[in-house]
């Protein structure tokens, strides 16, 4: 058991570095400025499986939207990003933010992980990866999605893209909250 533990923990961190990696440059449509692809997709919540699939554009004229693309549930690198957005939700509720975080795992994953972390938003499913394409994303290397950020505003337009997003230290999520903080 131990050793198939160990080969599941080698797998997913060698998964999630290929991710990163080959990282093309941002694609036109995906400037600031510009209209945010829409998308429909299933989600979990800590308490929950949706029944409903969300929209982005459930979101218009209400809220700005954090999407944030991550490799793989239960993985080093996505643990830390989830939860340091967990850990400063208030301050980013405050922004007038809703975290949409997005990968290729199930649901059933995403309810599992969001339970046991405890997190406060909703986690999509993207299992065919069709909207971590749409948004530069996706990986076709290693199969996963790259971790990257987007933020939406209430008109529906990117407000900020970060397609090198890091969780070695704070900065880029220090990034992230001020543009939020420019955002009315």
């Amino acid at each position: 058991m131990k050793t198939v533990l160990v080969f599941v923990a080698l797998f997913l961190t060698t998964n999630v570095v290929l991710a990163q990696s080959t990282m093309p440059p941002t694609p036109p449509n995906l400037e600031v400025g510009k209209p945010a692809p829409e998308f429909t997709l299933p989600y979990a919540t800590r308490d929950s499986i949706s029944r409903s699939p969300l929209k982005l554009s459930d979101f218009a004229e209400k809220r700005n939207v954090i999407l944030a693309f991550y490799p793989a549930d239960w993985s080093g690198g996505c643990t830390k990003e989830v939860c340091t957005m967990r850990d400063d939700f208030n301050n980013l509720e405050k922004l007038n933010a809703e975290i949409l975080a997005i990968s290729g795992d199930y649901v059933y994953s995403h309810f599992e992980w969001a339970k046991h972390h405890n997190l406060p938003f909703k986690l999509l499913s993207d299992h065919s990866h069709d909207v971590a394409k749409a948004y530069s994303s996706y990986n076709e290397r290693s199969g996963m999605n790259r971790r990257t950020i987007f933020v939406v505003d209430k008109q529906g337009k990117i407000a900020y893209a970060d397609l090198q997003y890091s969780v070695a230290d704070n900065e880029d999520f220090n990034r992230l909250k001020e543009a939020l903080g420019q955002l009315k």
